[in-house]
């Protein structure tokens, strides 16, 4: 499997699109390859998809390694849903938003989305998992985790309008790093230095 760690031929430069997608323009569809996911250890930050995203990556480029499927990532403002029709059937993973804490376009892997849920089952020490997904393009990432940040952005404003004293539980925390992988390498390594 082809996962370089340069993508300059999908390279934009600087001027990247920084546009915003609005909930108008959901749900959006990506078509990506779902490389799987791990146990993260956190609940945001780019330090608790790295292991993960590696690990995954890792594994995919294993000579004899199982090519991952090539799946529809949807995003809507309900959350994100991995689909694929084939010869068993569809198969589909709802992800809501309520349990996507973070997502973010890798800063090694520029075509990998990578995203932490939180899981109601398992290890409650450790209820994060790290999913990553080989989208088209650099821009595609890039076009995703916009389209997540959207969705985040109208779960909160839903979350927002209804009063405090009406809640039945505290909203969740969740975080999308818009930053573009070199930026948010400057920072890691300004970071380092101190």
């Amino acid at each position: 499997m082809q996962i370089s760690d340069t993508d300059a031929e999908d390279d934009v430069g600087e001027n990247m699109s920084r546009d915003e997608v609005s909930k108008e323009e959901l749900p959006q569809t990506f078509t990506v390859k779902y490389l799987g996911c791990r146990e993260a250890r956190g609940l945001w930050g780019i330090k608790h998809t790295r292991g993960p995203v590696d690990s995954l990556v890792s594994a995919a480029k294993m000579p004899g390694a199982t090519a991952p499927p090539v799946m529809s990532l949807t995003v809507t403002p309900e959350g994100c849903s991995l689909h694929s029709a084939n010869s068993l059937g569809v198969t589909r993973k709802p992800f809501p938003i309520e349990i996507i804490s973070y997502g973010v376009q890798d800063l090694l892997y520029t075509r990998v989305f990578s995203m932490i849920v939180v899981r109601d089952a398992g290890d409650p020490r450790n209820p994060f998992e790290c999913h990553a997904f080989v989208c088209e393009s650099r821009q595609s990432a890039r076009r995703l985790t916009y389209c997540l940040a959207a969705a985040f952005q109208e779960y909160s404003k839903r979350v927002r309008s209804v009063a405090p004293k009406e809640r039945v539980w505290d909203p969740p925390k969740f975080a999308i790093d818009l930053r573009t992988p070199e930026e948010i390498e400057v920072e890691m390594r300004i970071d380092s230095e101190a």
